[in-house]
């Protein structure tokens, strides 16, 4: 299997704190690549590293082939990389519907500023309602995005992230805050993209992350210290000790 992704040697400090150090991390084509770790390991550093919004001090990230450690947020979103955050980033006073034809209309590269007339453009709304559907808000498009329940919410997010058809998905903790119906949804949206898309999964649910990924790797204080399928990793030594707090005979 082919890399998409590849990073070597990314540091990041932020004064004498080395929240990347030296991570060499490397995402298959189709896979889905889950990054766990304690609170305050560098996950959210490194992902916002790869989405381009957060400059390494040093170190490479490879994408397709194609260095874009130079590369801004916008212009990795060009060339496929999508980020879902931690907290909901959806426009509350717009609809469902309205939320995903927008991240449609943005892909598409067309202006903002024709958007009252845009709400009733065909080429805006088959394919929004149609991702809708496909994350389960079908029945949801008319709803503000305010009145969505949480679930409701990160699933918007995540249509709006595959509005822009991206090769590569960064989620970061898509199942926060939710509860166990809601995280059952979305671990069942979610593993309908397995292969398709290729995801890197930030999460502290352990069961969304053995659910899901097909390789998981572990940070510890900046450090990928382990990489491996969910069953190496689940009798790693140095990871339950590390991560999981277990004592290890």
């Amino acid at each position: 299997m082919n890399s998409l992704l590849e990073v070597r040697g990314l540091a990041k400090s932020f004064g004498a704190l080395r929240a990347s150090d030296g991570i060499d991390l490397e995402v298959r084509e189709g896979e889905t690549h889950a990054i766990i770790g304690p609170n305050g390991a560098g996950k959210t550093t490194l992902i916002a590293q790869l989405a381009g919004e957060l400059r390494p001090d040093s170190g490479r990230v490879r994408f397709a082939g194609e260095d874009i450690t130079a590369l801004s947020a916008p212009a990795r979103a060009r060339k496929g990389l999508a980020r879902s955050f931690q907290i909901t980033s959806i426009y509350p006073g717009f609809t469902a519907l309205e939320n995903v034809m927008l991240a449609v209309q943005a892909h598409a590269g067309s202006s903002f500023r024709f958007w009252s007339p845009a709400r009733e453009e065909p080429m805006l709304r088959a394919p929004a309602q149609a991702i809708l559907v496909q994350v389960g808000l079908g029945s949801r498009a008319d709803a503000a995005g305010a009145t969505l329940a949480h679930g409701e919410q990160r699933a918007l997010e995540i249509a709006m992230a595959l509005a822009g058809r991206p090769r590569l998905m960064l989620l970061d903790e898509p199942v926060a805050g939710m509860g166990a119906e809601e995280t059952q949804r979305m671990i069942a949206f979610l593993s309908t993209l397995k292969g398709g898309k290729t995801i890197i999964l930030v999460e502290h649910d352990m069961d969304a992350v053995f659910s899901l990924a097909d390789r998981i790797s572990v940070l510890v204080y900046g450090r990928i210290i382990a990489t491996g399928a969910p069953v190496e990793i689940r009798a790693n030594p140095e990871v339950r000790r590390a991560y999981l707090g277990e004592e290890v005979a």
